[in-house]
């Protein structure tokens, strides 16, 4: 085929550096960059894209819901997914809402080129759902950042049965992953994990906070420093959601999570 018309949509600083060295000079393609889920849907109509590609963490609207929205086209591009949620929950929900392909961040250039390349070969043989779904089930490293991630909470005393458990080891996961959602809390990574656990945000925001003043109510202090090798906190220094995902990320990217 002659000049592929992609559309990247995606805010990372890592994709757009990608584009910029890869893209913009390689008369093979034509590209158009958005940074924001909400303006994604009127620039693929307009440009009207051979290959989408979409990230499922976005400000203002995520991944899957601009999937969602694409079904309206009367031209549908072909969808490549570049995300770093590689969960095979994700992963099985982005293919069955239509995506055509799951590359998992971080990716190279020739990842990504192979990947869209691959999407109009007749020769090639499109992977069915599942087969893609296998190649991103947990490996032995997920479970044990799980672990890792449990015995932190266990330590500085968080309970498994509140909400803010699960809401609180995803962010962790998610910062690991992608540590410049830290950044963005609010636009992001509430939302991001609002959309795993069909919830709102601000019920996040709440029952990570709430975890987090347990921990801070069951008096551990010394637990929680110890988990970081030095003191951190005293009695009154409660962390902020942000601080408390931060430093526990960190600390797991260190020991190499």
């Amino acid at each position: 085929m002659g000049i592929t018309k992609i559309v990247i949509v995606d805010d990372s600083k890592q994709m757009k550096e990608m584009v910029e060295k890869n893209f913009y000079d390689n008369k093979k393609y034509e590209i158009r960059e958005v940074n924001d889920g909400q303006k994604a849907y009127e620039q693929i109509k307009s440009f009207e894209p051979d290959v989408v590609v979409l990230d499922l963490i976005l400000p203002n609207k995520d991944g899957y819901s601009v999937l969602s929205s694409l079904k309206s086209l009367e031209n549908m591009p072909k969808i490549i997914i570049c995300s770093a949620l590689t969960n095979p929950n994700f992963v099985h929900k982005a293919l069955e809402m239509g995506a055509d392909y799951f590359l998992g961040k971080p990716c190279s250039f020739e990842d990504l080129e192979k990947a869209i390349c691959e999407q109009f070969d007749e020769n090639v043989n499109q992977t069915k759902i599942t087969k893609i779904v296998d190649s991103f089930k947990p490996k032995k490293v997920y479970s044990s950042m799980d672990e890792k991630i449990s015995n932190i909470f266990i330590t500085v005393g968080i309970p498994a049965h509140i909400k803010g458990y699960q809401f609180l080891r995803e962010a962790i996961k998610m910062t690991i992953n992608s540590p410049d959602i830290i950044n963005s809390i609010t636009k992001k990574l509430y939302p991001n994990i609002a959309t795993m656990f069909s919830t709102s945000p601000s019920k996040v925001e709440r029952a990570i906070r709430h975890a987090i003043e347990v921990a801070w109510n069951r008096g551990k202090i010394e637990n929680i420093n110890s988990v970081f090798g030095l003191p951190v906190y005293g009695s009154n220094d409660k962390p902020t959601n942000g601080e408390f995902i931060a430093l526990v990320a960190d600390k797991m990217l260190v020991e190499g999570a």
